[in-house]
């Protein structure tokens, strides 16, 4: 927009001297936010000739310097840090409701939480306020992740529901996460955020509003859909505000609302925000033979719960190449990472994937691998009393003589198949019939305050 500026005011200046015709695109505001087509103006010299056989829609008219007004200037100042830059690019409607003032005092009377949860979010935020602006997406969605899950990428629910963004598995397919016995794409920073942002462009085109568009990210898309043409049967209002849906939901855009609020205006919440420079937290780093987690942060010299946290989609201790092809690492660590690496002479893996011929006893895979069945099953999430099907794929230690990585084929169908182990049942003896004296009444006794101590515990589980 400055180029445009500094253009507009040259055009005008040099308007009366020099024939011109061009024409300028502007986008307002609002054409921004909605992707709308740009308007276009067109700037003239003062009693240029028409064209003989011109189309009369081209006819331009003469501009002075005074009249040439831009309806919206990007600002010349660069943003004090990230919090600036995402304030700036707020463009969701407001929503103005007594929830969003409980949600407010609620987060307000917690600033250790507010602390924690801004704390977290430095490593992702860069890059997820980039995403929208690139995409063109209201910025406050930046801070949908607080809602969703604490901006924990490890987050998971009572509906499966993984990662910062909350994908359940069937939606999570659906938007191309992988997720398979190596890798949760749902868990992923990258792959992630850039499902959840084309889901959220999807529900957006659907609704055409970002409350309701929110609204069906938590509730479903059928569920606001259905709500919606209910309401419209009724002739009630279609507003986010005023449609029927869980409690849940019902507190969803305004929990959001609320952080934006204070986001915007944290001294007026007597809020204080952790600083967040407005530059990449982490960088990308191509992965091109299979390494083992804890060597790869220790090459980038990275403590490995921070390795972790940039890289939480991975399931297994060893980073197969062919199936998680690059990782993320704090941006001064990644060139650290990839002189270690060349200098590094060692083998990089110490684990490779085994697939078993047939269903056998955990305890049988372990000593075919060479390792204990508490590390076999710790490893590869095998519970106990559970067998390992034919088929499945298990990481297990790399012999020396195995020089080769694993094959993508395998990298990206990983998968663990389980049976329950088949425990012979013990005999049961046939009892003779009991007297009813005081040695014949206790067994009876007994198996009546057996059925009674169950009780509690059924009610507990259906509660």
């Amino acid at each position: 927009m400055l180029r445009l500026a500094c253009a507009a005011v040259a055009l005008a200046a040099l308007a009366a001297c020099a024939p011109l015709s061009t024409t300028r695109t502007e986008t307002s505001p609002d054409a921004q936010a909605t992707g709308q087509p740009l308007e276009k103006v067109n700037i003239a010299r003062p009693g240029a000739a028409k064209k003989p056989g011109a189309d009369p829609s081209s006819e331009l008219e003469s501009v002075g310097a005074g009249q040439v007004a831009f309806s919206h200037v990007a600002p010349l100042s660069a943003p004090v840090d990230l919090w600036d830059r995402m304030r700036r690019g707020f463009a969701m409607p407001d929503l103005d409701t007594d929830l969003v003032r409980d949600r407010e005092r609620w987060y307000t009377a917690r600033p250790e939480t507010i602390t924690r949860l801004t704390e977290r979010s430095r490593k992702y935020l860069f890059h997820i306020v980039e995403e929208l602006e690139r995409r063109n997406m209201p910025t406050e969605l930046a801070l949908l992740p607080f809602v969703e899950s604490a901006f924990n990428p490890n987050a998971v629910s009572s509906a499966k529901a993984a990662g910062m963004w909350q994908f359940i598995p069937s939606t999570g397919k659906s938007f191309d996460l992988k997720q398979n016995a190596f890798r949760d794409d749902r868990r992923d920073v990258l792959a992630s955020t850039r499902a959840a942002l084309d889901y959220l462009q999807k529900l957006h085109g659907m609704f055409g509003d970002w409350q309701l568009a929110l609204a069906a990210y938590n509730w479903g898309e059928g569920n606001v859909g259905k709500a919606l043409t209910k309401q419209r049967n009724a002739g009630g209002s279609l507003a986010y505000a005023d449609l029927p849906m869980p409690m849940e939901t019902r507190f969803y855009v305004p929990k959001l609302q609320a952080l934006k609020n204070i986001v915007a205006a944290p001294d007026g919440f007597a809020v204080k925000l952790p600083d967040i420079g407005n530059h990449p937290f982490f960088d990308t780093v191509t992965v091109t033979r299979d390494i083992d987690v804890t060597l790869a942060a220790k090459l980038a010299e990275v403590r490995l719960d921070d390795f972790k946290s940039l890289n939480p989609s991975l399931n297994r201790p060893i980073i197969m190449a062919a199936g998680t092809p690059q990782i993320l690492l704090p941006w001064d660590n990644a060139t650290l990472f990839v002189r270690n690496l060349d200098a590094y002479a060692g083998s990089t893996a110490s684990w490779m994937v085994w697939v078993a011929p047939s269903t056998m006893k955990a305890a049988d895979v372990a000593k075919r691998v060479g390792m204990s069945e508490a590390e076999l099953r710790n490893i590869n999430n095998i519970p106990n009393r559970m067998m390992v099907g034919a088929g499945s794929m298990l990481v297990v230690p790399r012999p020396a003589h195995v020089v080769n990585d694993v094959v993508a084929t395998v990298a990206e169908a990983g998968q663990v198949s389980l049976a329950p182990e088949l425990v012979p049942r013990r005999p049961v003896q046939a009892k003779g019939k009991k007297s009813d004296g005081a040695k014949g009444s206790k067994p009876k006794a007994t198996t009546v305050a057996a059925k009674k101590s169950k009780a509690p515990a059924n009610l507990v589980a259906k509660r």
